[in-house]
């Protein structure tokens, strides 16, 4: 370990997050969910079934085969949260699965009944009927193929993206100050303890000066993950590993998640910060809790302004850690030059990248604003189906460089 020093903010850390007892009836959104998926297998067998050249018996095995689809994703996400018998792993799995499949062939569905539509008025009646046909084939075929290419992109080892971000006046003792991040890893139902280490190894191997971990970490208790999330205690970096909450800790017991990530040796951050000395230049970096940490625990409120109380006034350059990207408006007001976030996953699969920006202003990648960079990762991990299209995992290695003179 270094000998140069990290000094924490002086003020009195941030009270861990009560526990919650769960509901015994589902929510409302719960229910609003079964119903939609409800609703679009019925949309799928409608549009699809009778196009397809098959007979009677052929259309009833495929509605029931729609019922078990069904079925296997309510039963799947019921055991993501059990994750105690090989059977409910073994379900999760199942149901996983199926949900990426299923999600294809619903957009897929869409899809071809949009292009159908003008096709058929301008088309005669015999190629109209050959291209319903054709098409109703191409769909389920289309779901199977992007189902198996998002599976092993999803499983394959994250890559690693390097992003040089501009900084004016950065003391010339941090050029080329380096963080490795990880994000959104998920460890769970589908993610266990052999993925995680092969992370840890390619991050060990960047031989980076500090390890950012920006949430949603974990999918389920410290009961059923501890010995999953062991491998994070063998991360190494010149100035340790630092941590900070995402929603998903916070569905999954926030406050014994911190406690054991201490134990393992990342410095969890609460709305608080330190200062690395590195080399005769300084460096502030901060972490706030998710951005909807408060709907759990009012003590828990996100606030990038107050994970600077104790602050040297006019130390720069302030890195913040943040899952959600919409933090950002907060951390340019305070006053952080760079902020690293997750959450969005980039998207995972088409076509549910174009519909981030409903509720963050950044999708991935680094973008500007005002005087603040956000790096928003892909996400180093997945969640829900094992399934990533056009948008890898990535673990980030991001560099702190000089801005160029104007």
């Amino acid at each position: 370990m270094s000998t140069e020093s990290a000094t924490a903010r002086p003020t009195a850390p941030l009270p861990l997050p009560r526990p919650r007892h769960r509901r015994r009836r589902p929510s409302r959104f719960v229910r609003n969910v079964v119903t939609l998926v409800a609703l679009l297998h019925l949309y799928v067998g409608v549009r699809l079934l009778p196009a397809l050249p098959i007979d009677a018996p052929g259309r009833v095995l495929g509605a029931l085969a729609l019922c078990a689809s069904f079925a296997l994703i309510i039963a799947g996400a019921r055991a993501r949260g059990m994750q105690d018998s090989a059977l409910a792993a073994n379900l999760a799995w199942v149901g996983s699965l199926n949900g990426g499949f299923f999600s294809s062939l619903a957009v897929l569905t869409v899809a071809r009944d949009i292009f159908l539509g003008p096709v058929v008025f301008l088309a005669s009646r015999g190629h109209a009927a050959t291209l319903e046909t054709a098409s109703a084939i191409a769909v389920p075929l289309l779901a199977v193929l992007a189902t198996v290419v998002g599976f092993f992109d999803a499983r394959r080892p994250p890559r690693v993206v390097d992003i040089a971000v501009p900084l004016p006046n950065l003391p010339p003792a941090l050029h080329g100050f380096t963080i490795a991040q990880i994000s959104d890893v998920h460890v769970g139902p589908t993610i266990k303890r052999d993925f995680l280490r092969g992370i840890v190894e390619i991050v060990n191997s960047l031989h980076v000066d500090v390890i950012a971990v920006t949430g949603d970490l974990v999918d389920g208790s410290v009961e059923q993950l501890a010995a999953q999330v062991e491998p994070l205690s063998h991360l190494r970096a010149r100035h340790g590993t630092y941590f900070v909450t995402g929603n998903h800790e916070y569905y999954s017991g926030a406050a014994a998640w911190i406690a054991e990530l201490r134990r393992l040796g990342l410095h969890v951050l609460l709305n608080e910060h330190v200062v690395l000395s590195h080399g005769g230049g300084s460096l502030l970096l901060a972490g706030v809790t998710d951005y909807s940490a408060d709907r759990f625990d009012p003590a828990q409120r996100s606030d990038p302004q107050a994970s600077l109380a104790g602050a040297p006034a006019h130390l720069h350059p302030r890195v913040l850690l943040a899952h959600q990207p919409r933090t950002a408006a907060a951390a340019a007001d305070a006053g952080f030059d760079l902020q690293l976030s997750g959450h969005t996953h980039g998207g995972q699969f088409w076509p549910w990248n174009l519909f981030v920006r409903l509720q963050q202003p950044f999708t991935a990648g680094l973008h500007r604003l005002g005087a603040l960079w956000v790096y928003t990762s892909r996400g180093t991990g997945y969640w829900g189906p094992p399934k990533r299209l056009g948008v890898p995992s990535e673990i980030a290695r991001v560099r702190l460089v000089p801005a160029p003179l104007s």
